[in-house]
C-alpha cells in the first residue's frame, strides 16, 4: 500500500490487530478482480460495507434516541437520514483523507476513483465493520460518535432547513437581483486533522458578507449562504 496505514489508524483511534482486515476494508472490487485474475487470493470490502451500514444505522439511532429523548419518531428518522447518507459519509472520508488509502484497480484509478463519493462513503461503512470485527461494538461506536455524529446540532424543529440547499437558493436570488455570483472562501481551519472546524465566508456583491463555521467546508458554506439569504429577506422587507 502506498499511504502509511499507521496514520489512518491514528485518525480512526484504533490500532488493528488484524492488518489484513483493515486492508480488506480499503479494497475496492476492481482491485480484488485484478488480483484474482492474476491468480492471487483477494476479497473486496462489499461484505464489510453491508455489515458497517447496519452498525452505523443502529449506533446513530441509539445516539439520537439518547440525545433527543422527547422527539417524535418522524423527526428522529429525518435526523438519522442526515447522518447516514452518502453525502455525510463522504465528508467523513474527506476528513480522514481516505482516498489516499483506497486500494483500487487500474480502471478506477484512472477515472478518479479516489475522489468518487460512492467509493469513499462505502469505504467508511467498511471501516466501521472492520473496527467492530477487530475490536468490539464500543470501538465502532466511539468512531461513529466522534466522526459521524460529532457535534451535530440541527436547529430544533428546523429539519427542512438542515437539508435545504441554501447555496443554490442564494445563486438563484443573486441572478434575480442582477448581482454577481456569490463567492465562497475558506478563511480558517481549526482543530486536529480528524476533527476540524472550518470557517467559510460568502460575499455577494459589495454589501453582503457573512461567515459561518461547520464540521465541513460544505456545511459551513451552507450556513453562511443561509445567513446572506436572511439578510436579503430583511432588506427586501
Amino acid at each position: 500500500m502506498g499511504a502509511d496505514l499507521t496514520l489512518l489508524e491514528k485518525a480512526l483511534g484504533h490500532t488493528f490487530r488484524d492488518k489484513g482486515l483493515l486492508e480488506r476494508a480499503l479494497t475496492h472490487k476492481s482491485k480484488a478482480y485484478e488480483k484474482s485474475a492474476e491468480g492471487e487470493p483477494a476479497t473486496d470490502n462489499e461484505q464489510l460495507e453491508f455489515l458497517g451500514d447496519a452498525i452505523l444505522g443502529f449506533v446513530v439511532s441509539d445516539c439520537l434516541v439518547r440525545r433527543y429523548a422527547s422527539s417524535p419518531e418522524g423527526r428522529l428518522s429525518k435526523l438519522k437520514a442526515l447522518l447516514v447518507c452518502a453525502a455525510r459519509l463522504y465528508e467523513v472520508a474527506q476528513d480522514l483523507k481516505l482516498g489516499e488509502y483506497l486500494l483500487l484497480g487500474r480502471g478506477e484509478e484512472m477515472t478518479g476513483g479516489r475522489e468518487k463519493k460512492a467509493l469513499l462513503s462505502d469505504a467508511v461503512e467498511a471501516l466501521i465493520a472492520a473496527l467492530y470485527l477487530d475490536a468490539d461494538l464500543d470501538t465502532a461506536r466511539a468512531f461513529i460518535e466522534s466522526h459521524v455524529v460529532g457535534s451535530f446540532q440541527p436547529p430544533d424543529g428546523e429539519i427542512d432547513d438542515a437539508v435545504a440547499d441554501h447555496k443554490s437558493a442564494l445563486l438563484e436570488m443573486a441572478q434575480a437581483l442582477k448581482l454577481p455570483p456569490p463567492r465562497w472562501v475558506t478563511v480558517n481551519e481549526d482543530g486536529p486533522e480528524h476533527s476540524k472546524t472550518f470557517t467559510v465566508e460568502v460575499r455577494l456583491g459589495k454589501e453582503w458578507v457573512s461567515q459561518a463555521q461547520g464540521m465541513s467546508k460544505k456545511s459551513a458554506g451552507q450556513k453562511a449562504a443561509q445567513q446572506i439569504l436572511q439578510q436579503l429577506t430583511e432588506w427586501g422587507r
